[in-house]
């Protein structure tokens, strides 16, 4: 692949979370459409495209404060997620899952961003 990012393990991951709330999503009722809904997908988009977007910048700092930035997102999916189920939209399955990957990935961006000088 042709961008720096599209190597990184942690990228391929944020996408697959992105997919899978994608999914997810869909499920959702239609008076979530505007709230819960919109918010966790731009949530879960961002870790992706900001691990990109910093990757492409002309220093490491610049870089560590868009993985900053995808740290960030990753956890408000995590907030979109408990509010999801303590609306008893999802149940307690899917939800584990999807924590476990925002758990994985935040693990993975704080690695990438403190191997950065």
């Amino acid at each position: 692949m042709g961008f720096k990012f599209e190597n990184l393990k942690v990228w391929q991951k944020a996408l697959e979370l992105a997919d899978n709330i994608d999914q997810l999503t869909k499920t959702f009722p239609k008076e979530e459409l505007y709230v819960l809904t919109s918010q966790i997908k731009r949530a879960a988009d961002s870790i992706s495209l900001n691990i990109a977007e910093g990757s492409t910048g002309q220093s490491n700092p610049e870089f560590k404060r868009f993985l900053g930035y995808a740290i960030r997102s990753n956890v408000e999916v995590v907030g979109c997620l408990h509010l999801a189920k303590r609306r008893r939209i999802i149940e307690d399955e899917k939800f584990l899952v999807l924590y476990k990957s925002c758990e994985e990935i935040l693990v993975m961006l704080n690695g990438l961003k403190n191997s950065l000088k």
